[in-house]
């Protein structure tokens, strides 16, 4: 199943994308809320009335009412919490590379993860920026999962029965609020704070099982063959494969849960792909070229993310209107 959020007359619904069109789940079955959050919340005996919904409408049992005008949110309008992972090798070994440090080693350990901003949550759409995030303005190419039951210390061989389901995830970052905030070793705060993308839907584990494929050696928990691209202003600038994740979601939930509950609706990213960011593609061009021409995200690009399974998510950077700048307030 493919659930989305939507809004109609600033009124915000859940839904299902059926065969390219949206239906409202409450009004096929009184019983399921009209809101993610709540049916998040009420696990698997939602869960099996959504999908029994779903194979209705396929099959024709229910007639059920298309909508027509509304506007696409977030999958998850309102996160529980938002975690960001670190789960791809090929990115952190390139970006240290470009850096010219050795790759940390423990890397190979332990999965990480930090905690962003889980009310900058948005959908497809436009991305409003501050004047200091366009220095040096970048996109974060990755998945992420929804949980779908509360636990807690979770072992990696049960913790994929914890997820609801996967959506295509862009961390947007200002690098430049990003590099000086993290010379005080707390990690991003600023750089990262302003907008979490997630769309465009949120994609259940059985539509995966076509794509399942064995971890990588030493490491537990599903893996998928999905193809993951990113285009600005239809150029593909970056790919990757969701295969290529050396930490498993069932590894990085096992980390998560430890000592704490994990709730329905948490939102967890995968850390970003090998090739998915212009300061990883920045880096590694001017290492190759001294005269390699850097680039960054700027008002009126379009940004396109697409992951074999769980469709495209689109957004348009835009720039707010006003000159009010932190960077400037440096003492």
């Amino acid at each position: 199943m493919k659930f989305v959020s939507y809004k109609t007359e600033d009124q915000e619904h859940l839904g299902i994308f059926n065969n390219g069109h949206i239906y409202n789940l409450n009004s096929c079955d009184k019983l399921i809320p009209d809101n993610m959050k709540e049916f998040l919340e009420g696990g698997e005996v939602l869960m099996e009335r959504a999908k029994k919904v779903d194979a209705d409408i396929k099959n024709g049992t229910i007639q059920a009412k298309e909508e027509i005008f509304y506007e696409i949110l977030a999958p998850v309008p309102h996160p529980t919490s938002c975690r960001d992972g670190y789960a791809f090798r090929q990115h952190v070994a390139a970006a240290r590379r470009n850096r010219k440090v050795d790759m940390i080693p423990q890397f190979d350990e332990y999965p990480i993860f930090y905690f962003t901003n889980h009310n900058a949550i948005q959908g497809t759409g436009d991305i409003e920026c501050m004047p200091d995030h366009f220095d040096k303005l970048d996109f974060e190419l990755e998945l992420a999962i929804v949980i779908g039951k509360k636990g807690r210390n979770i072992k990696a061989s049960e913790a994929d029965e914890y997820i609801a389901g996967y959506m295509v995830m862009n961390d947007m970052s200002a690098r430049t609020l990003q590099m000086e905030e993290m010379l005080l070793n707390l990690g991003p705060a600023k750089g990262k704070d302003f907008s979490t993308v997630i769309g465009p839907w949120l994609v259940t584990p059985d539509e995966l099982e076509q794509y399942k494929v064995a971890p990588k050696d030493g490491h537990i928990g599903n893996a998928y063959n999905l193809k993951m691209t990113c285009r600005v202003n239809g150029i593909e600038v970056s790919k990757g494969n969701a295969a290529d994740m050396d930490w498993t979601f069932a590894e990085i939930i096992e980390r998560c849960a430890y000592g704490v509950d994990i709730l329905p609706g948490d939102v967890i990213g995968s850390g970003t792909v090998g090739t998915g960011c212009f300061l990883e593609l920045n880096g590694t061009g001017l290492l190759n070229n001294p005269n390699y021409t850097t680039q960054w995200l700027q008002p009126g690009d379009i940004v396109e993310m697409e992951i074999t399974g769980l469709g495209a998510l689109t957004n348009t950077i835009t720039k707010a209107n006003t000159d009010f700048s932190i960077l400037a307030l440096k003492k």
